[in-house]
């Protein structure tokens, strides 16, 4: 998957599509993600966004192209077997285990380093007791990571909503991944919030060396954190540069606000 020396991207979607009955809900979209590199993807209400992030994950099947994560191709993999792989997402609704405590909802999420078995789950054997003190350390190391220190026994749902917002990436870092797709991240925060989300994010794509995609509405968040923003209407990819770029192109604005004429009808 590499051009004359040129490094793998952390995914690379390639004419990527999906058909309802006779509806091109996404159609030939094209997106390269570097190591550590944060693109935004952004469109009016029902360009695709979401669906977008459904088709990487797994929850939709392309009916055309393909997506690689390191070079692996996804195509045909289930949710699951996407996220053992290495690519982890939020959610617009926030779906978290509200009853549980914030730990338990990070260590529900590192499932996959489980090696202990039934048998020393039962018993509460000595190598299931130092699995969990493991497991709890990494946790609470991910619950700094997201400034939720000192509420790991709270149950999680009783949380303000922009720690549970916190919360669901905390989760989504205990799956180990290489790619974390933000959905609306920012949806129903306020400055403070928004700006504390920003640098949590930033710090997470640095330290862990963590590939992003962000949806999001919030436009000065945007032009604020993304390198390069992809814009999408209709299910199709209309724009691809820097924020600058895409600050400025004439078939964003438009797409945002209508034509000029159209604008001046209804004025």
């Amino acid at each position: 998957m590499t051009d004359q020396g040129k490094e793998t991207p952390v995914l690379m979607a390639q004419n990527l599509g999906i058909q309802f009955g006779g509806l091109k809900a996404v159609d030939g979209f094209d997106l390269e993600i570097g190591q550590s590199e944060l693109v935004g993807l952004i469109g009016p209400n029902g360009a695709g966004k979401t669906t977008v992030f459904n088709l990487i994950t797994g929850v939709y099947k392309p009916t055309e192209g393909s997506f690689y994560l390191n070079g692996q191709r996804m195509n045909g993999k289930n949710t699951y077997q996407i996220v053992e792989a290495g690519i982890a997402r939020t959610f617009q609704n926030i779906r978290l285990f509200k009853k549980m405590s914030v730990i338990d909802n990070v260590k529900a999420a590192m499932n996959s380093r489980f090696s202990y078995g039934l048998v020393h789950a039962v018993f509460r054997t000595p190598r299931y007791w130092k699995q969990e003190a493991m497991l709890s350390r990494q946790a609470k190391e991910l619950l700094k990571v997201v400034h939720l220190s000192g509420k790991e026994d709270w149950e999680a749902g009783n949380l303000p909503y922009g720690e549970q917002r916190r919360l669901e990436i905390a989760r989504a870092l205990a799956t180990d991944m290489k790619l974390l797709l933000l959905d609306e991240p920012a949806a129903g925060m306020n400055p403070t919030e928004t700006e504390e989300l920003l640098e949590i994010i930033n710090y997470i794509r640095k330290e862990f060396k963590i590939s992003v995609l962000l949806i999001e509405h919030d436009m000065s968040l945007v032009m604020k954190i993304c390198q390069r923003i992809k814009v999408l209407d209709f299910g199709t990819s209309i724009a691809f540069g820097t924020p600058e770029e895409i600050a400025n192109n004439q078939k964003v604005i438009e797409a945002y606000l209508g034509k000029e004429e159209e604008v001046t009808e209804h004025a």
